[in-house]
C-alpha cells in the first residue's frame, strides 16, 4: 500500500519543480511511512510513499524496467502478480524484484494500455513512457483506490488525496456548487467531481492518458449485472457450494502478504464469513479486531466473539464512548474533502485498534451491494405493491415522534411514506437521501446550481437496460454508494492510521457471480442476502447468520440531543455559516431544532453539515 503522486508538463513549459513534487509527496506519509522515492526526467516528476507489504526489502518505488524506459508508482495491490511475473518471465522479461508492481512495467511491454485488464487487484497506477513521452493513470475496477488529477495549461498533476494537490503554486481553492450540490443529497462527492471546481476523480475502472498536453480517458472494466434472461438456474445447495468455492478463492488472494494479515470483525455475516475463510487458510491464529460501544443497541461485540471463539483468533475489541468532539477535526484531517458518513468514527477507531497489531486488514465492504444486504432493497420490492396505500398513510407516519434508536421504525416508515410513489430509480434515492430537493434548494440559496446530483444514478442506471430491476439498484450502490462513501471511508481512515484495508467481496470473480444470480436468491419478501448466508452458515453460529444488519453504526440522534449539540451549535452558527459563505444560516438553524426537539431524526443531514463546516475552515480557507 502506498501513497502516490507526480507531474507531467510539456516540453516547452519547463520541467516540473521537484521541490512541489517532494512537499506533495510529503502530505501522503501516512499512507506509506516505510520508504520514499522520486522519479524526475525531463517533463515529468513520479513520487511514490511505500507502506511495505509485499517483498519487503525489494519493493523500493518508482520501478523501472531494464531499460528505465518505463516508470511506475503504484497505489494498491496486485493479487495475481505471480502468475503474470511467471508469464512475463517465459516470455523472456527479467525481473529485480518480487514485488507486484514490478510486475506492472512488463505487462505494460506486452500489452499496451490493454495490461490493467489483466490485473486482479485494488490499484490506482501512474506508468511513464519515455519513447512516447506518455503518462498513463489508471483506476481499479471497483474504485478501492483513490486517484485524484488536475489538467491546467497542458500541465497534468496526480495524487492519491486531494491534500497533496493543494501544495501547487497557484491551485485554486473554488468550491464547485454542482459537487456541494452532490455532498448535499449523498453526504458524500461522486466521481468524477471534488469539492474543488480545479481537481478531479479518475473515475473507477477508467484509463487516462496524457501525451503533448492532450488528455485522453476511457473505461476498461464495468462491473454490471447480467440481462435478466441470462440469470444462472440451479438449486441453492449447489449455487451456495459454487459461492463458497469463490469466496475462498478471494480471500487466498486477498491473504498475499510478508506481513500478519487481521480482520475487521464487525459481528455480521459478512465480517464473520471473511473471518471463518480466511481463518481455515492462516497457519496462524488469526487476528481480528471489533468495536463496541456503552449504548444499547449499537454494539455487535456478543456476535463478534462467538466468531473469535469459534476459529480461535486472536481476538482485539474495545468498548467506546468516543468523544465526537475531539475525533471529528480528525477525521476532517484525514478526508481533505467534506464527507458526512457518520460511520466514519468508529472506521477510524477500529482502525486505529488494528494498526496496533497488523499492517494489513480484511474488511466486508461490497456484501450488502453484491448480494442484497440493504433494507432499502426490501423497500424497493415492497413500493409496487403497497406504494399507493404508504403515500395515504404519510400524513400517519409524519406525526410519529422520533427516536434515538438506530434507524428507527418512525424513521423507516416516514422514509418508506415519501419515497413509495416515485419511480423506481427515484424512490431507491428517496430512502436514503440526505436532502431532498427543496432544502437543498434553502441550504445554497444563490449557490444553488440547478443540477440534479441524481443524474448521476441516471446514467448509471441507463447502462444496465435489460438486467432485473433489483439488480440494477444494486449495480447503482456499487457504482456510486460504494465507490464514492464506503471506500472512501475504508480507504482514508485505515491509511491515516497507516493500515492496508483488503475488501475481498471486491474482487472481479465474487461480483460476476453474484450479478448472475436471480433475485430470489438475494432478496426475497424480508429476506435480505438469502444465498450469502446460506453458504456461510455452515461455517459460522446460527446467531451470526440470522442477525439483522448494523454494522459499524454510531447513536449520533442521541448525541445530537444530548452531549454534541453545544458543540454542533458552536460549528453551525449563524457567526460561522456566515463567514464561510456556503449555507444559509437560517436554514440550518431550523434542521437543529427539528432535530434537538425530537420532531424528526435529521442525524445523518446535520453530521454532515458539521463535517462541511469542518472541513471548509481546515481547506477551503
Amino acid at each position: 500500500m502506498c501513497g502516490i503522486c507526480g507531474i507531467v508538463r510539456g516540453e516547452r513549459s519547463g520541467p516540473p519543480d521537484p521541490e512541489v513534487v517532494e512537499r506533495m509527496s510529503a502530505t501522503l506519509a501516512h499512507r506509506g511511512p516505510d520508504d520514499s522515492g522520486v522519479f524526475h526526467r525531463g517533463q515529468v516528476a513520479l513520487a511514490a510513499r511505500r507502506l511495505s507489504i509485499i517483498d519487503l526489502d525489494h519493493g523500493h518505488q518508482p520501478i523501472a524496467n531494464e531499460d528505465g524506459s518505463v516508470v511506475v508508482v503504484q497505489n494498491g495491490e496486485i493479487y495475481n502478480y505471480r502468475e503474470l511475473k511467471r508469464e512475463l518471465e517465459g516470455a523472456g522479461h527479467r525481473f529485480a524484484s518480487d514485488c507486484d508492481t514490478e510486475v506492472l512495467v512488463h505487462l505494460y511491454e506486452e500489452h499496451g494500455d490493454a495490461f490493467v485488464e489483466r490485473l486482479r487487484g485494488m490499484f490506482a497506477i501512474a506508468l511513464w513512457d519515455e519513447p512516447q513521452r506518455r503518462l498513463l493513470l489508471a483506476r481499479d475496477r471497483f474504485g478501492i483506490k483513490p486517484l485524484y488529477y488536475r489538467a491546467v495549461d497542458g500541465e497534468l498533476s496526480f495524487a492519491s488525496e486531494l491534500k497533496a494537490m493543494l501544495e501547487q503554486p497557484g491551485f485554486s481553492r473554488t468550491i464547485d456548487p454542482e459537487a456541494l450540490a452532490a455532498y448535499l443529497a449523498f453526504n458524500s462527492i461522486p466521481a468524477p467531481l471534488t469539492i474543488f471546481a480545479e481537481a478531479r476523480k479518475l473515475p473507477q475502472g477508467h484509463l487516462l492518458s496524457w501525451q503533448d498536453g492532450v488528455i485522453k480517458q476511457v473505461r476498461y472494466a464495468r462491473p454490471s449485472p447480467v440481462a435478466a434472461d441470462r440469470v444462472r438456474s440451479g438449486s441453492a445447495d449447489s449455487l451456495a457450494a459454487e459461492l463458497r468455492e469463490v469466496l475462498e478463492d478471494s480471500i487466498r488472494a486477498h491473504l498475499v502478504a510478508d506481513v500478519p494479515v487481521g480482520v475487521l470483525l464487525s459481528g455480521g455475516v459478512d465480517s464473520g464469513g471473511i473471518t471463518a475463510l480466511a481463518a481455515s487458510q492462516s497457519r496462524e491464529p488469526l487476528k481480528t479486531f471489533s468495536i463496541g460501544f456503552e449504548e444499547s443497541g449499537f454494539d455487535e461485540l456478543d456476535r463478534a466473539r462467538l466468531v473469535a471463539e469459534r476459529y480461535g483468533t486472536d481476538h482485539h475489541e474495545l468498548v467506546v464512548r468516543p468523544d465526537a468532539v475531539e475525533l471529528l477535526p480528525r477525521l476532517v484531517e484525514s478526508f481533505d474533502e467534506p464527507f458526512g458518513d457518520s460511520s466514519a468514527l468508529p472506521t477510524y477507531l477500529v482502525s486505529e485498534l488494528a494498526a496496533g497489531e497488523v499492517k494489513v486488514a480484511l474488511s466486508g465492504e461490497g456484501g450488502d451491494e453484491l448480494f442484497g444486504g440493504y433494507y432499502t432493497y426490501v423497500a424497493d420490492l415492497l413500493a409496487p405493491r403497497v406504494g399507493r396505500l404508504a403515500a395515504l398513510a404519510a400524513p400517519l407516519a409524519e406525526a410519529l415522534p422520533s427516536s434515538d434508536r438506530r434507524v428507527g421504525f418512525d424513521y423507516k416508515a416516514k422514509r418508506f411514506a415519501r419515497g413509495a410513489k416515485l419511480p423506481p430509480l427515484e424512490r431507491h434515492h428517496a430512502w436514503k437521501e440526505i436532502f431532498a430537493p427543496p432544502v437543498r434548494a434553502a441550504l445554497l440559496g444563490e449557490r444553488n446550481p440547478g443540477w440534479d446530483p441524481v443524474d448521476l444514478y441516471r446514467e448509471r442506471y441507463a447502462e444496465t437496460a435489460g438486467a432485473e430491476q433489483l439488480a440494477r439498484m444494486q449495480d447503482v450502490d456499487l457504482g456510486i454508494y460504494m465507490a464514492d462513501d464506503l471506500l472512501v471511508k475504508t480507504d482514508r481512515l485505515s491509511m491515516a492510521n497507516s493500515l492496508e484495508l483488503r475488501v475481498p467481496f471486491l474482487d472481479q470473480h465474487v461480483a460476476e457471480f453474484a450479478f448472475s444470480l436471480p433475485r430470489a436468491m438475494r432478496v426475497r419478501g424480508f429476506a435480505k442476502k438469502r444465498l450469502l448466508r446460506k453458504a456461510l452458515a455452515p461455517l459460522l453460529p446460527k446467531e451470526v447468520v440470522a442477525g439483522r444488519k448494523q454494522g459499524f453504526s454510531i447513536p449520533v440522534a442521541a448525541w445530537l440531543r444530548g452531549p454534541l449539540e453545544p458543540f454542533a451549535r458552536e460549528v453551525l452558527s449563524a457567526a460561522n455559516l456566515e463567514r464561510q459563505g456556503c449555507l444559509d444560516p437560517a436554514t440550518v438553524q431550523g434542521l437543529l431544532d427539528d432535530h434537538c426537539s425530537g420532531r424528526e431524526d435529521l442525524s445523518r443531514q446535520l453530521w454532515g453539515l458539521i463535517a462541511f463546516s469542518l472541513w471548509f475552515d481546515r481547506y477551503a480557507n
